[in-house]
């Protein structure tokens, strides 16, 4: 057994010194071989080479281990100290050397004895205890390097869950599984614990583990783990938070049986024995060996240091006062209340099967009136003990202040609207039909003086009807397969001038159907422009293209009316004039950049005035009072100041998709109609949101309309084929809000292809309505 503690001794002194290991294998080596190894080996050759193999498998494992390789054909070096080559060639540390291995032999010689007769005497050692019996202590066991044991876990604390306040006055903080104290580790002062928390170390935390005493030390993954649980994500890949519902009972009911086997005879013919066994429980009833069960009688004990209080026992009258609440009184009883009570008080038998059918909570009364010929036969009240039982509920119950009771009504929190027949008159009925257009009617427009009705349809004519008899007086075909979008009248009764947008093209057109002085002026009016855009187009040096073409239609369609044609570069849904009439406004929704244009009648010249439009431009409209141009795209509405030439107010109608508006004639609201629909009514000075929103139709709203002529009314058109009149009145006080009420809801027109009413526009003075439909017809409400 020697050779295994040197063995244990070479280890020790190998892995020490890794400096030694250097120099073995420098060039010095060759040195120190030559001189050292026969002394060496002169020492430690005797009774170690045979014991050597047999202790081959304990310690020659290990020891290869360390050397690796180096010792092939050489024997192991037996020195405490490795010479460098300097050493070597002076020959003193050989000496010493030399020396020390004399005494190290010495050493190992009394180490084989000592270890050859540990393995013969027990493992333990035999002391007394505090009672003077023998106490054996067993040795530590020293794990070889295969041991099971070499893979154990460190130190833990074996206490269990005891909780670590009870060790506060021990120096120790548990046991290990050796049953050793584990020492509570040592507290350095403040100034060391900052500078351990300014070198943060991988992994610190700056917790400290309860069951060790010392600082906790996570792992990446566990950091991660605690990070993501932070942060309220899920910890583990893959997990499901949501997992599919594992239903235990199927929701299918099954047709046909589980089992095709008949059905046992047993369960047709009544058991005997249960027969027998219900026999002998009705036979110990009727005897009386088993009573129903009662519940025992609650027998209430009054407790004797509970006192109570009549308050009202010796009450003295005084004023009243909040604080004092006087002892309530019956009310006087009535005459439905009397023994013989008059016939009218007296309920018939409808009435008393009614009351005697209803529940209590639902009676009015919770008696009912009867009729006795005496007093004498009046009976006893069956209810008196349940009601006094009530009162005195109620005043045990009784607030100590008193409280006055609010009767609100609730409708009289909703606001008073008038009725519909006080704000008469408006439109009711439909008076007259205007048929001949092939296909749809897309527009209608009333003229100035209220006279003529313009329309134009997808059969791509523009035709105008005497107001009052329906009847056609001019039509011209204005475009070759493409239908006529809009048509408007230029506001003012000095100069007839009709608007019609066909395509990219937008016609001027004076109607061969009034005076020979008013259409001269009208005529006169549209030809003064083309004098100033020859001059102005002769002077201009630019070659940008122009924002629209400004020409004459051709001979065919000028002998009837038809005078200047003006071309944008996208179709034109949308014309809106100026109050003057010396402007008007075209939209064309996919013209992006230039989807609106500003025409200048009396000059024959277009202006963009918008170089770059965000969204898609829907409708546009002069304010009636101020220099305002009015813009709304898809979901938004833009006032721009057109003499300073700025952005002055977003609307904010929170639409969807915005299909038409119209603005007051006082100028301070406007009403916004949406596919979505939705009417919308904005009070510009209130708000930029909606002060109403109104939900009336079933389908899109394509058009919407103030009267012009000073009446308090406005309409809108929808696709489910309806028309919808309101009262809209608007009041100079901006401390009163606007007042909207519903109507009237005009039918007539038939849907087709999921088109109802496309257009609508009112009388310049009296309240009467017009409207196109998709059937191909106009009509006139009145």
């Amino acid at each position: 057994m020697a050779p295994t503690a040197t063995a244990r001794k070479r280890k020790a002194v190998t892995r020490d010194s890794p400096e030694a290991d250097k120099v073995v294998l420098s060039d010095g080596g060759d040195v120190f071989h030559s001189g050292l190894l026969d002394g060496i080996l002169s020492q430690s050759d005797s009774g170690t080479d045979d014991e050597a193999e047999e202790d081959e498998s304990d310690v020659d494992e290990e020891w290869d281990s360390d050397v690796s390789g180096e010792e092939s054909g050489e024997e192991a070096i037996d020195s405490d100290e490795v010479p460098s080559d300097v050493e070597g060639a002076s020959g003193s540390p050989l000496e010493a050397n030399g020396k020390a291995q004399v005494g190290k032999s010495n050493l190992d010689s009394n180490a084989i004895g000592t270890e050859s007769e540990d393995d013969q005497s027990p493992k333990y050692t035999v002391t007394e205890d505090a009672n003077g019996n023998p106490r054996y202590v067993y040795r530590d066991i020293d794990p070889v390097y295969d041991s099971d044991d070499s893979d154990a876990p460190a130190t833990t604390n074996t206490i269990g869950n005891i909780p670590m306040t009870f060790y506060d006055s021990y120096p120790h903080i548990g046991y290990d599984i050796n049953g050793k104290k584990i020492a509570r580790p040592a507290t350095g002062e403040a100034l060391d614990a900052l500078l351990d928390s300014i070198e943060v170390p991988k992994g610190w935390t700056g917790l400290t583990d309860p069951a060790t005493g010392k600082p906790l030390q996570l792992s990446q993954d566990e950091l991660e783990v605690l990070r993501k649980i932070q942060i309220n994500e899920i910890p583990v890949e893959g997990y499901d938070p949501y997992p599919d519902t594992i239903e235990y009972f199927t929701s299918k009911t099954e047709i046909m049986p589980l089992s095709a086997a008949p059905e046992p005879k047993r369960r047709f013919v009544p058991s005997k024995h249960e027969a027998k066994r219900v026999m002998k429980i009705v036979r110990a009833i009727r005897e009386g060996r088993i009573l129903p069960y009662k519940p025992p009688a609650e027998e209430e004990e009054e407790d004797p240091g509970i006192k109570r209080y009549d308050i009202w026992a010796n009450e003295a009258p005084r004023a009243d006062h909040p604080m004092n609440i006087p002892a309530p009184k019956l009310p006087p009883p009535g005459y439905d209340e009397s023994y013989h009570p008059p016939a009218e008080y007296l309920p018939d038998p409808a009435e008393k099967k009614a009351w005697e059918e209803a529940d209590d909570e639902d009676r009015e009364k919770e008696y009912l009136p009867a009729n006795h010929d005496a007093l004498r036969k009046v009976p006893g009240y069956d209810k008196f003990v349940k009601e006094k039982f009530e009162r005195c509920l109620d005043l045990y119950l009784a607030p100590r202040v008193r409280r006055s009771k609010l009767n609100i009504d609730p409708e009289s929190l909703l606001p008073k609207l008038p009725s519909p027949e006080e704000l008469r008159p408006f439109p009711t009925t439909c008076a007259t039909i205007f048929r001949g257009h092939v296909g749809r009617v897309r527009s209608v427009a009333v003229d100035p003086s209220g006279v003529w009705l313009a329309s134009g349809g997808d059969d791509g004519t523009v035709r105008v009807w005497e107001l009052l008899t329906g009847r056609q007086i001019w039509s011209v075909k204005l475009g070759d397969g493409e239908a006529v979008n809009v048509v408007r009248w230029r506001p003012g009764k000095e100069a007839v001038v009709l608007s019609a947008a066909t395509g990219e093209d937008v016609f001027l057109i004076v109607p061969t159907i009034v005076d020979p002085e008013i259409e001269t002026d009208s005529r006169a009016l549209l030809d003064a422009g083309w004098g100033y855009a020859t001059n102005g187009a002769s002077n201009g040096t630019g070659k940008k293209e122009p924002a629209a073409q400004w020409s004459r239609p051709g001979t065919r369609v000028e002998d009837e009316g038809v005078l200047v044609k003006t071309s944008v570069r996208s179709p034109v849904k949308v014309i809106s004039w100026h109050r003057r009439g010396e402007y008007f406004a075209t939209v064309s929704p996919t013209g992006q950049s230039s989807a609106v244009a500003i025409h200048t009648l009396s000059k024959h010249l277009t202006q963009l005035p918008f170089r770059r439009l965000k969204g898609l431009a829907q409708t546009a409209q002069f304010h009636p009072s101020k220099p305002i141009f009015i813009v709304a795209t898809q979901r938004l509405i833009r006032s721009y100041d057109l003499s300073k030439q700025e952005l002055l107010k977003i609307i904010q109608p929170g639409a969807r998709w915005i299909s038409c508006m119209d603005i007051h004639p006082g100028g301070d609201n406007l009403i916004v109609g949406s596919y979505d629909r939705r009417l919308l009514w904005h009070d510009l000075d209130l708000s930029v949101r909606p002060y109403k929103t109104l939900r009336y139709h079933k389908k899109a709203i394509r058009a919407v309309r103030y009267h012009a002529g000073g009446l308090p009314l406005f309409a809108d058109a929808s696709d489910d084929g309806s028309l919808q009149v309101f009262h809209g009145k608007v009041v100079g006080d901006l401390m009163e809000n606007a007042t909207i009420v519903p109507l009237k809801v005009l039918r007539g027109h038939t849907v087709k292809k999921e088109l109802g009413v496309l257009d609508l526009d009112w009388h310049p003075r009296e309240p009467w309505l017009l409207s196109a439909g998709a059937d191909g017809s106009c009509r006139l409400w009145m």
